[in-house]
């Protein structure tokens, strides 16, 4: 059994575990040192001993892990066989078809790379234990999603080969995931430390591409398509699932948000106006991405919807993006022309959306959309 003063080495934990956690060894607290305190704590670069989880300094983290344990949900507790059926029927267009397959594309990826990048790279530089805590149930749920897309693709008997290979055939989901790769690399370089002004830019700079541009606009071209499915009675299994993989996102880039605004409270001199330009030119970027995205999934009118209303709902969120953190907006006078899916991230119900049976995961109780 090992103790705080054993040497940790490869014999005991393997070599990928010790690389990729590197620099995580736990410390044994001098015996003098004092019990810790809350304003001993920080979200980066905390010296407090981060294996104590009180007391809280950021009891939003700690509500959000309550809030997102209460939400629970399993994939295969969803029923698909209408789903099926309708998949096996002559009842969807080719663009519909086209619409389903390219969404299960891209999430199949989407949600590895998610996790990826919190078990190997946001983990080990997020220095407050409550906020860790969150971590640990979103990698889970990123699990969760990516079973989720699976147990669809498995269901409908869709090509496997042709879904989970998108990511390298297809270019528009191509291009959306190398553009978030480099930021992923930065936090999973396990020579990457914080503590340095460059090296607190980058962690800030990829926590924002992640939440707000990966979760929170990458994504929102997908949701309304599936969910737009099943406002119309079809493939509403699978609008199901995405319901729910939309609440537990917005959760994260709730999370995810207050934990960058955090950073800049307590870190100010990160904040400044060229890397706030950076960030908007990135925003921006990623508004692009996902319109050829929409462009790519749509090329012509389905669902009562088209690619140039997603410009204009791209617009919208990339709005809302700047605005919770903070910085100024890119298209003034956006608007959003799908205002049903705030519906669907607000409303609290006890019965899904789609009527399909009635919801139960929460425990004690309603479905929470909060």
């Amino acid at each position: 059994m090992l103790t705080f003063d054993d040497e940790i080495t490869t014999n005991a934990i393997p070599s990928g575990v010790l690389d990729a956690f590197k620099g995580e060894k736990p410390q044994a607290p001098e015996a003098n040192s004092g019990r810790i305190r809350v304003e001993d704590k920080r979200i980066i670069n905390c010296q407090a001993d981060v294996n104590q989880l009180v007391p809280f300094k950021y009891k939003w983290a700690w509500e959000k892990y309550l809030a997102a344990c209460a939400n629970h949900w399993m994939p295969q507790e969803v029923n698909m066989t209408a789903d099926i059926a309708l998949w096996k029927s002559d009842k969807l267009s080719e663009d519909e078809r086209r619409l389903v397959k390219r969404n299960l594309g891209f999430f199949t990826t989407a949600d590895s790379l998610a996790a990826n990048n919190i078990v190997l790279g946001t983990y080990r530089h997020i220095s407050n234990p409550e906020c860790r805590q969150f971590l640990l149930r979103q990698a889970f749920e990123e699990a969760i999603h990516t079973h989720a897309y699976q147990y669809i693709v498995e269901s409908l008997g869709v090509d496997e080969g042709e879904i989970f290979n998108m990511y390298h055939e297809v270019s528009c989901i191509r291009d959306k995931d190398e553009f978030l790769l480099p930021f992923i690399d930065v936090l999973t370089n396990p020579e990457f430390k914080t503590g340095t002004v460059e090296a607190d830019q980058a962690l800030l700079r990829s926590l924002i591409v992640f939440a707000c541009i990966m979760e929170g606009l990458f994504f929102y071209v997908g949701f309304v398509q599936i969910l737009a499915l099943g406002r119309q009675n079809k493939m509403t299994g699978a609008a199901e699932q995405y319901q729910y993989i939309l609440r537990d996102e917005s959760m994260h880039l709730n999370f995810g948000v207050d934990v960058i605004n955090q950073i800049k409270l307590e870190n100010p001199h990160l904040w400044t106006p060229e890397f706030r330009e950076e960030i908007r030119g990135l925003i921006q970027k990623g508004v692009e991405l996902e319109y050829a995205y929409a462009e790519d999934t749509m090329p012509r009118g389905v669902l009562g919807l088209n690619a140039s209303m997603f410009k204009e709902y791209l617009r919208f969120i990339a709005n809302r993006r700047c605005q919770q953190i903070g910085i100024d907006i890119l298209y003034p006078g956006a608007t959003n022309p799908f205002p049903w899916m705030s519906e669907m991230i607000d409303l609290k119900k006890e019965k899904n959306f789609f009527e399909t049976r009635v919801t139960e995961y929460q425990s004690g109780g309603s479905l929470s959309w909060d």
